[in-house]
Parts: C-alpha cells; structure tokens; sequence
C-alpha cells in the first residue's frame, strides 16, 4: 500500500508561483510512475504532468508547457510540481498518483491540495 500526500497549494494572484509536493510513504516510490492531476469545479479530471522512475521520460500537457516543472527527489520519496506563470485557468485541486505500470488506470492516489489562482 502507498500512501500519497500532497502540499504546497495555496492562493496566489496570477503570475505567481507554487511549489508542490508529493510525498510518498513508501521508499519504494522511486519505482513507480508519478504524475500530477488536477480537477476544476464542474470539470473532468486531466493529467498535468507526469514523469518516469529514473526521470528519463516527462511529459506535460500543452497548456502548461513551458510553466510547469515536474521533478522528483527519491532519495526522500518526494515528487515535485514546479507552477510558474499561474494563470486563473490553473485553479483546480492537484492530485499525485503513482503507478507501478505504465499507465494510471490502476494507481495510488493522493487526496490532492487546492489551488487558487486570482486575476
């Protein structure tokens, strides 16, 4: 069993910045595959971001391409989401999940961490 924890959400105006972070309380996590999600009110759920074990291979959707970073430590079981250039369109609560496949049809998931862009 995983267990996934998310932090780091928060308010901010729009050009701003956050940080978020995925811990994980299994050493293990470094094996698995780890994106970040989100989901706006009265939307569908949609990938973010996600990024391999060794971090070889990291894809983003296209609206935040060139904004959002995501990084993983795992030396401390942590997965990062770097938000740059926060636009009223990123509000949404963030979820991390992780896989031990290759896809996320079968995964762990966080309960996710809100955040809030204001124009």
């Amino acid at each position: 069993q995983v267990q996934l924890v998310e932090s780091g959400g928060g308010s901010v105006q729009a050009g701003g910045s956050l940080r978020l972070s995925c811990a994980a309380s299994v050493r293990t996590i470094s094996d698995y595959l780890v994106g970040w999600f989100r989901q706006a009110p009265g939307k569908e759920r949609e990938f973010v971001a996600t990024i391999t074990s060794s971090s070889t291979r990291i894809a983003y959707r296209d609206s935040v391409k060139g904004r959002f970073t995501i990084s993983r430590d795992n030396a401390k079981n942590t997965v990062y989401l770097q938000m740059d250039s926060l636009k009223p369109e990123d509000t949404a609560v963030y979820s991390c999940a992780a896989s031990s496949g290759n896809t996320f049809i079968r995964a762990y998931w966080g309960k996710g961490t809100l955040v809030t862009v204001s124009s």
